[in-house]
């Protein structure tokens, strides 16, 4: 058994601690499965109460209201995902530019926050440039 140690002089009980420490954590496991029984007493009452009618329409591939014609299967151009990827990472930076902001107007903070946006946007634009080169901004 662990001897205990003195804290400003009192006794603290290493047994006390490990109780109060594994306490919250047994709080958080509670929490924990209340909510995994919540969803699955509502994914259960949801499979009870539900009709349960399959019909052959019901059993189609469903795409905006247009009948399906032909395989599942289509090829889809990766360049559109490029677009997409550049789309994000510049509509993700330029979320960075609001904080930079209000700190930027902040005493004492001007020159650095400056010198460090414009070596952000200096990598933005080697990345756009990068892309420029390799053809990813032509539409084709």
């Amino acid at each position: 058994m662990p001897e205990p140690t003195v804290v400003d002089a009192t006794v603290v009980d290493p047994t006390v601690v490990a109780a109060d420490y594994f306490q919250s954590y047994s709080v958080v496991g509670l929490l924990a499965a209340v909510g995994v029984l919540f969803v699955a007493v509502a994914f259960g009452a949801g499979r009870l109460l539900r009709p349960v009618v399959p019909t052959p329409e019901k059993l189609l591939t469903y795409e905006c209201g247009v009948d399906p014609v032909g395989e599942g299967w289509a090829h889809t151009q990766v360049r559109y995902y490029v677009y997409a990827f550049l789309y994000v990472i510049f509509a993700v930076d330029s979320i960075f530019l609001f904080p930079w902001a209000t700190v930027f107007a902040a005493p004492g903070y001007g020159a650095t926050t400056l010198v460090e946006m414009f070596i952000f946007l200096g990598f933005l634009a080697v990345g756009l440039l990068y892309a420029y080169k390799k053809g990813v901004l032509t539409w084709t």
